[in-house]
């Protein structure tokens, strides 16, 4: 994701959280953290025949990364877009030598739960009324690192959504 990017995802974000969108200075201040030697984030865009129609983010401190949003447009729901954003997430989160990676999710997003399952999270507890408006709780959920697991973190494979370009 790069600066001229935040306009589309705005778009974006406002269709798929009306109620807690990000802001445009929110999207700013992470991009400002993704670039350089010293990058603790890590933003990517999915692009498709000149549209936005996904973005993700992961944040990295010390050897925890946390997956800060995962957007697909509607039209492309049920397309394995989803997957290709979490795994290049968790490329990132390898690249950035994270040994756990965590995310919050609304528990009432059973679609997003079966995608993270999918890759090996599991749920480890609740935030209450994290979500706001609307004091909606959030599923915190912990992808264990391979050691502790047995399989490697993150191991499914999508087959590609066609057409569809992941760009950092």
């Amino acid at each position: 994701m790069r600066w001229w990017d935040i306009d589309p995802v705005l778009e974006l974000e406002k269709d798929l959280f009306p109620e807690d969108a990000w802001s445009r200075g929110m999207f700013w201040s992470e991009l400002a953290h993704a670039r350089g030697p010293e990058a603790t984030r890590r933003y990517v865009v999915a692009v498709q025949e000149d549209r936005l129609v996904g973005y993700a983010g992961l944040a990295s401190s010390g050897d925890l990364a946390d997956v800060q949003t995962i957007a697909v447009a509607r039209d492309q729901w049920g397309t394995g877009l989803g997957a290709r954003l979490l795994e290049e997430l968790l490329r990132a989160a390898t690249a950035f030598e994270c040994a756990e990676v965590m995310l919050e999710c609304r528990v009432d997003n059973v679609r997003a739960q079966k995608l993270y399952e999918r890759f090996g999270f599991e749920p480890i507890g609740f935030r209450r009324g994290y979500y706001q408006p609307g004091n909606v709780d959030a599923l915190v959920m912990r992808l264990k690192p391979a050691s502790e697991s047995g399989t490697p973190a993150g191991a499914p494979s999508t087959n590609g959504v066609q057409g569809t370009e992941i760009n950092g």
